[in-house]
């Protein structure tokens, strides 16, 4: 019970209370960028969500097998080269390259299997689907993924796969749910007669601002949550 319910605050907290564009406003450039229409938005959420969740699975692995100090892979290499030493292997300082890597990867599929399959969507997106490589949603979930498995001072509270990817998951639903608000009511505002001082890019970020301001409302939904599975 106990774990079914730190996954359910993980999911919660990841796509409303914490929502990565709303709450700590990374992946702003697609945000904005690809919010003009709400098919290429659910089509650029569905992407990044994908992109997120191989990005979370190959990052959680590289990290608690070999990066993060201790780690069983790194640490059996280590003491069969060096049987009679005492040190603990750490290679977390590669832990940014490697996630770079791992992201890019991730995009350069998604980016084949979207312009073999849907053309018209691959045209749409122009310039922003290459540019989920520099998303930095993405790059920040491999972060918190990484906190949460080399950066936890007691072993017992090192994540595993499943809550990784559930940050992953639903931390990209979020940042869908967010695109497709926004792409719907800017698709609204071409429609009203906007002050010319705000056409553009204000309009936009004010619009932004107050959808933050209203997931601003879930604060507090994790903390009766958790008092609930206790």
């Amino acid at each position: 019970m106990e774990t079914i319910g730190s996954l359910i605050l993980i999911a919660i907290g990841a796509a409303l209370i914490n929502n990565f564009v709303l709450h700590y406003f990374v992946g702003i450039c697609p945000f904005i960028g690809v919010s003009r229409r709400v098919d290429m938005a659910f089509g650029m959420g569905c992407a990044v969500t994908f992109v997120i969740s191989i990005a979370a699975f190959l990052s959680w692995t590289f990290t608690y097998f070999i990066l993060r100090a201790g780690a069983p892979v790194t640490s059996w290499i280590w003491h069969v080269l060096r049987p009679d030493s005492e040190l603990v292997p750490d290679l977390s300082i590669l832990n940014y390259i490697v996630y770079i890597f791992v992201i890019a990867s991730s995009v350069q599929l998604v980016e084949m299997y979207v312009r073999k399959f849907f053309p018209a969507l691959y045209k749409s997106f122009g310039v922003f689907l290459p540019l989920i490589t520099t998303n930095c949603a993405i790059l920040f979930a491999c972060l918190e993924i990484m906190k949460h498995v080399s950066g936890a001072s007691d072993p017992s509270q090192v994540w595993g796969l499943d809550k990784a990817l559930v940050l992953a998951i639903f931390g990209g639903l979020g940042f869908t749910l967010a695109i497709v608000m926004m792409a719907g009511i800017r698709e609204e505002l071409d429609q009203c007669d906007v002050p010319k001082a705000l056409r553009g890019p204000a309009i936009t970020l004010i619009t932004a601002g107050i959808l933050a301001l209203a997931f601003l409302g879930f604060s507090g939904v994790d903390r009766g949550l958790a008092a609930l599975f206790q």
